[in-house]
This record gives structure tokens, sequence and C-alpha cells, in this order.
């Protein structure tokens, strides 16, 4: 039997499910034995399998073009394709500047806030939102399993991944969600 491939990736938002990825500790093994883990925290593989994978994880909601991207390049490549996180879920936290506009958001953030930037000026990044809205994952693809939490905990993330692994859909029941 051959092992399923694992590969995650993140856009908007910070990197915090991953690090709930890391949590899962000891029972990575498991995860192991059960898939081979190819762009994951815990690789050294930095690109997603460009032959594709069986399942597909990202994390972060779209605030740019390089994050539909990345969304439509992990759907073209996927079999199933996961939304981890509350930012890939329904915008989470980059979403509230939803609410205030792009341009009044960069000001509060670059402009009026107290900061060790001194330059009065809004970086030009092309990593900073350029998009009007922040979107969630299923906003722009397809998605087939959706994970919750801002981190998802670690124990969800190990029994989705585990089930994923050994071909079944989790099913997400109300007593594996925490809200933290």
């Amino acid at each position: 039997m051959t092992k399923p491939k694992i590969s995650s990736d993140w856009m908007a938002g910070c990197a915090g499910c991953h690090m709930s990825l890391l949590d899962i500790d000891e029972r990575i093994v498991q995860v192991a034995e059960l898939a081979d883990l190819r762009a994951t925290p815990i690789t050294d593989l930095k690109e997603p399998d460009a032959s594709g994978v069986d399942v597909g994880i990202l994390e972060g909601g779209i605030n740019n073009t390089a994050n539909e991207e990345v969304a439509h390049r992990m759907r073209k490549r996927s079999k199933i394709l996961v939304a981890l996180g509350d930012c890939a879920v329904f915008g989470g936290v980059p979403a509230l500047r939803n609410f205030c506009g792009i341009q009044e958001a960069l000001q509060r953030a670059y402009i009026d806030a107290e900061s060790v930037d001194e330059s009065g000026k809004i970086p030009s990044d092309p990593e900073l939102a350029t998009m009007t809205k922040v979107r969630a994952l299923s906003e722009v693809v397809p998605v087939d399993v959706f994970v919750p939490g801002c981190p998802p905990d670690a124990d969800v993330i190990f029994y989705v991944l585990a089930e994923l692994a050994q071909g079944r859909k989790p099913e997400l029941k109300d007593e594996l969600l925490h809200w933290h």
C-alpha cells in the first residue's frame, strides 16, 4: 500500500496553525508512518510536490495575488484540500480590515501607529495586502475539509491528518472543537 502524500503551505495571517501542527509532537511519527509528509513545517522541502499530493493543507486568508496563486496551485495539485485555521476558513483576524478598507488599515498600521519605522510611509512590499478584501480560501477554490480554530487544537489537526492518511473523511464533531 502506497502512503498518501501530504503537503502544506500558508498565506495571509500568521503561522500559528503550522505551529499547532508542530505541537502534535511525537504523534507526528504516527502520521509519518501513515503518510509521506512532503512540504510541511517539519520537512526540509520548501515547495509542494509539483507532481501532486493526496492531501494539500492551506493556512491563511487570501489578501493578494500571490495568495491566490498559492491557493490555485495547491488546489490543482491536491486530491483533497484542507482549509486550516480561522483565516483560511472564514478570513479570521486578517479579514477584520474588511470593515474599514485597505487604505485605512494600512494608514493605521504604518502611519498612525507608534512604530520603529520612522519613514512615515506605507511599505511597497508585494506581500502586503493588495486586494480590497481578505477572502476565505473557499471563496477562491473548492475546499474539501474545514478545520477551524485560531489556531486549531493540535489534537484536532492530528485527528484530521490521521483520518485523511487512512483514506477517511474526518468528521469534526463539536466535542473535538475547542475555542481558545
